[in-house]
């Protein structure tokens, strides 16, 4: 049992926030009523339902000032929770600056994990631990779990460890020991899930180790099974705080309820409608039902906004009114009017990208009737990673300075990196930096061991790393299993090399060929990390983007160059992130492409999570909206190429929900029927294309200047315009002008007019589109 022999410690320091008591309260003027409000309702439960942008952070910084100024609490009394490091110090300084000096003595100012492993190493005998236990980290984590999987017999390539992983820290998330896994559970990881978990939990304790999931999950069951020690903290913590309650999982919001039980003084600051983490464990049901967990709550609503713009807001306000699940508020400003939210849709994703670094140059002139923009002041917000290849690429061939944020750009991706050193081994197969990358991805048996007798081969017969390992299994140097797929990756490669110059046989099939022959797309479709997904999702861009270029060879020679050109010369920069990464964040002018259905409503979260799931996707597409400080623009693209293939794709359903009042429709007639048409709404909001739009002529464009003076300088295939891809000849003789058609979507219609595989065609009730030819069948061939 912990002793508490250093309480008096605890409870002694510093009296000087007593002596605070009654002092000038300048902090309180600058805040409006609501904020006011938040503030100075200090006993009991309180809500501070705080909307994008309405000074959130500064309501609940003051309201920690307000505690130790007014000495209901002194600093060592107040626990604040934040999620990130960045924020506790945000909040530190922010404190500090209110009070007028440095901030000392908030041992319990810090996010959920900082502040559980001070608890944890205090109480670590509770759970069998001893004070000076480690944390493992994730890589420490996958190889005990390893080690526990292979121990148990199971086949590591078909139920991967790091699946387990995942599954284990789903349960810790909800608080779940291994004793209390659901029935509903059993079945994980082959029905083996429950058990290794228990295996995984003793074997931690063996090695007096805890990973990041336990820091919560130890102390929610010593509070639970030891009330004597809940009781003592309950007294300790007489004030707390959370930031970021929207993002809360099962066991955050029970080690909350559980210190907050006695005294009730809990202040909660979130958002219900910037809930969008529910894949990683977020629980948005724990700020919907508040006031349930509390009853008598207070709830103050944060609703005048400070960095938008009205027509922004009012976009933002119509699309989440459309989620069931939400509390409810009015984001409203004294700001003017503004720009509306801009709404533009392109023939395809390429031309998306091209309009968009045509959009962001004129508005760095300040040609678009609107003020001259930095590149600093503009982001791309994208609904997933792999939409960032389309912009890198132009970005990098126009010229035009951009950084990622959140994750590295594109083409350092590992999945990508891994892709092309393949495509690197058929192209020049004495690469040897590809093959050391390639040569046990995936696993193939070939240790360290393995690989330096390749190593010692080569270099004895002066060959290169390939030669090496045909010489390897040749002499039966390498035997067993790992020879045996060595053998084989040695045979795939000559092969692959030799398709090369297959008649009939384009590029972009090839990629797709080795990836699937080599095991490579298999490897992350039996990945069941929350991450695999995306992974994938980013391989079929990678296949997409070589549709541009002659041949595999033109493509890494564009890429290598693209790539050695870029430098950071501390510039100003676009900023390209997913929605996630943006949460947060806030820009002058915000692009949001890729509004389709599918795309964004993301069709996996969908069908996984049902209604719920579509709800934090509008969740989603509101954070994103009200990013924005004086330009949003969305966009949507009718076609895009996946796998070298034409894909229709219809605009998202958010983009029916965001109200006509408030938005400027850019898209030219044709497109679908001029508006909207497609998305159901019955005309649009009309076809006119704003005249600074029309008359921009993206070929015209600074950037399309500097690629093409540089043009002349690479001996490298440049990238085709999609505008200009190759023509299936075949799909247009198939059909004739004024021929009646039939399109799955969009009913019968007649051919209005033809270029390349594009059809232009007058749908009797869609109106006016254009399609690609694959997509239409002749109407006689119609089956009824």
């Amino acid at each position: 049992m912990s002793s508490f022999d250093d309480i008096d410690a605890f409870e002694g320091s510093s009296l000087a926030a007593r002596a605070m008591a009654a002092r000038p309260a300048p902090y309180l003027d600058g805040l409006n009523p609501a904020q006011r409000e938040a503030v100075e309702t200090m006993d009991g439960p309180v809500l501070m339902l705080a909307g994008a942008g309405t000074g959130k952070t500064r309501a609940l910084t003051a309201r920690v000032v307000h505690l130790l100024n007014t000495g209901r609490a002194r600093p060592n009394e107040i626990l604040a929770v934040t999620f990130t490091n960045k924020a506790a110090r945000e909040m530190k300084n922010r404190i500090g600056g209110m009070l007028g000096q440095s901030i000392e003595g908030m041992p319990w100012l810090g996010t959920f994990h900082s502040i559980c492993v001070k608890l944890l190493r205090r109480h670590a005998e509770l759970v069998g631990l001893k004070s000076n236990f480690t944390i493992l980290d994730s890589d420490d984590q996958l190889r005990l779990l390893k080690q526990l999987v292979s121990a148990a017999g199971i086949d590591d390539k078909r139920w991967p460890a790091r699946q387990l992983a995942s599954i284990i820290d789903g349960w810790k998330n909800r608080a779940l020991t291994p004793d209390k896994i659901p029935a509903a559970d059993a079945g994980a990881y082959n029905h083996q899930g429950p058990v290794l978990y228990a295996q995984y939990q003793a074997r931690l304790k063996e090695l007096n180790a805890t990973d990041f999931g336990d820091l919560l999950l130890h102390m929610v069951v010593i509070f639970q099974n030891h009330p004597d020690v809940l009781e003592q903290y309950q007294r300790w913590f007489r004030y707390i705080l959370v930031d970021e309650y929207q993002d809360t999982n099962v066991a955050q919001y029970l080690w909350l309820r559980l210190l907050a039980q006695s005294h009730k003084n809990i202040c909660c600051v979130g958002d219900d409608d910037q809930s969008i983490y529910g894949w990683r464990g977020a629980e948005v049901g724990n700020i919907l039902r508040f006031e349930k967990d509390f009853p008598g709550a207070h709830v103050v609503r944060l609703e005048q906004n400070y960095r938008s713009t009205p027509h922004i807001l009012a976009a933002a306000s119509g699309v989440i009114a459309g989620n069931a699940s939400r509390l409810g508020k009015e984001l409203w400003t004294e700001a003017q009017e503004g720009e509306k939210v801009r709404l533009i849709g392109h023939w395809d994703g390429d031309e998306e990208a091209r309009w968009i670094g045509e959009e962001i140059e004129s508005m760095q002139r300040g040609t678009r009737g609107l003020r001259a923009f930095s590149l600093d002041d503009m982001a791309i917000l994208v609904r997933a990673s792999h939409q960032m290849r389309a912009f890198e690429d132009r970005f990098l061939t126009i010229g035009l300075a951009y950084r990622v944020i959140g994750g590295p750009r594109f083409y350092e991706r590992m999945e990508i990196r891994d892709a092309m050193a393949y495509f690197r081994m058929v192209v020049s197969p004495d690469d040897d930096l590809a093959f050391e990358r390639i040569v046990n991805t995936p696993k193939r048996g070939l240790g360290d061991k393995a690989q330096q007798t390749i190593q010692r081969l080569a270099r004895e017969n002066g060959v290169s790393l390939l030669d090496g390992a045909a010489l390897a299994v040749e002499q039966g140097a390498i035997k067993g299993k790992g020879g045996a797929a060595l053998g084989q990756l040695v045979v795939d490669l000559a092969r692959w090399g030799r398709m090369t110059g297959e008649a009939g046989l384009s590029h972009m099939e090839l990629a797709e060929i080795i990836l699937d022959e080599s095991g490579y797309t298999t490897m992350w479709q039996n990945d069941k990390t929350p991450e695999a997904p995306g992974r994938l999702e980013n391989l079929k861009e990678l296949v997409k983007a070589l549709e541009g270029f002659e041949n595999l060879q033109g493509f890494l020679e564009h890429v290598s160059l693209v790539m050695d050109n870029e430098s950071d010369d501390g510039g100003a920069k676009v900023s390209i992130m997913t929605l996630h990464a943006a949460k947060g964040l806030e820009f002058p002018a915000v692009f949001l492409p890729g509004w389709e259905d599918g795309l964004f409503p993301s069709q996996r979260s969908m069908d996984e999570s049902g209604v719920k799931g579509l709800e934090e996707e509008r969740r989603l597409a509101y954070v994103g909206i009200t990013r924005a400080e004086e330009v949003c623009t969305i966009s949507f693209a009718g076609n895009r190429r996946v796998f070298g293939q034409w894909q229709s794709s219809m605009p998202s359903r958010f983009i029916d929900e965001l109200p006509e009042e408030h938005v400027d429709v850019l898209t030219p007639p044709g497109l679908y029927g001029g508006g909207y048409g497609a998305a159901g709404m019955s005309g649009g909001f009309g076809s006119d294309l704003e005249s600074r739009v029309a008359e921009a002529n993206v070929y015209n464009s600074p950037g399309w200047k500097r690629m093409q003076s540089r043009a002349g300088e690479r001996s490298v295939s440049q990238p085709r315009e999609s505008r200009n891809t190759v023509i299936d000849l075949e799909a247009v003789s198939a059909f004739t002008l004024g021929e009646r058609v039939f399109h799955q979507k969009f009913g019968y219609g007649r051919i209005e007019g033809i270029e390349g595989d594009k059809l232009e065609i007058a749908f009797e009730k869609a109106g006016i589109k254009k399609v690609v030819a694959r997509f239409i069948v002749a109407a006689d061939d119609v089956p009824f």
